[in-house]
């Protein structure tokens, strides 16, 4: 008896690995998809997850969340999949028009994800990244506690990795740049928790990613 639900164990144990396995490679197959339409941006949907990843490691934030996190930062720029490559990649400012296309990549990147039985709210954290905390973001102008934490981190880790790396109009301005555009928007359109664990990571306990 022990010996058969021992061997069940380990078929069940075997079963979830691979179901991991499988689901990390698609989001992976996923993320380069995306990336082929926008090559300027490659990489930086892995690099906001790997900072996400550790703002919500230092916050001491559960590992469901911590997972979460990771995962739709890989992927929150899907929605860009519907957007004109030759908007993306315009080397010049970008219109208005062009602009209000952008934007409808959160509402797009969910659309595709919220049918998939992710074992988190991936399809939400998704949509709700580009929120801001005092309610002026988009798509839908939610605010605070509103926001899904695990958005509200990404949403910081996206304006860093954003900010300090080159884009078809204009140059990288650097990380310290960013700093002072998060800082100064703390507890306004970035929630300031998140921001004081992001700054503290790079400046007091030398995390480091290649930008």
């Amino acid at each position: 008896m022990h010996l058969k639900m021992r061997n069940l164990l380990y078929s069940f144990r075997g079963s979830l690995h691979t179901l991991s396995r499988a689901m990390y490679g698609t989001i992976e197959a996923i993320t380069k998809t995306v990336e082929t339409r926008d090559p300027y941006t490659a990489g930086h949907q892995k690099k906001v997850a790997d900072i996400a990843k550790e703002i919500a490691k230092d916050m001491g934030l559960k590992r469901d969340i911590i997972e979460s996190v990771n995962l739709a930062g890989q992927i929150h720029d899907l929605g860009k999949i519907a957007i004109p490559a030759e908007i993306l990649n315009k080397p010049g400012r970008i219109n208005e028009i062009e602009f209000a296309l952008i934007k409808t990549h959160s509402q797009m990147g969910y659309d595709i994800l919220k049918n998939i039985d992710f074992p988190w709210p991936i399809a939400d954290i998704v949509l709700q990244h580009h929120e801001k905390f005092n309610g002026t973001g988009y798509p839908n102008g939610i605010k605070e506690d509103q926001i899904l934490i695990q958005a509200r981190i990404i949403a910081v880790a996206d304006v860093l990795e954003a900010m300090a790396s080159h884009r078809p109009y204009r140059a990288a301005l650097g990380i310290d740049a960013a700093f002072k555009e998060l800082e100064q928007n703390s507890g306004t359109m970035f929630d300031a928790e998140v921001v004081y664990s992001c700054v503290r990571l790079f400046r007091e306990k030398g995390f480091k990613i290649n930008f």
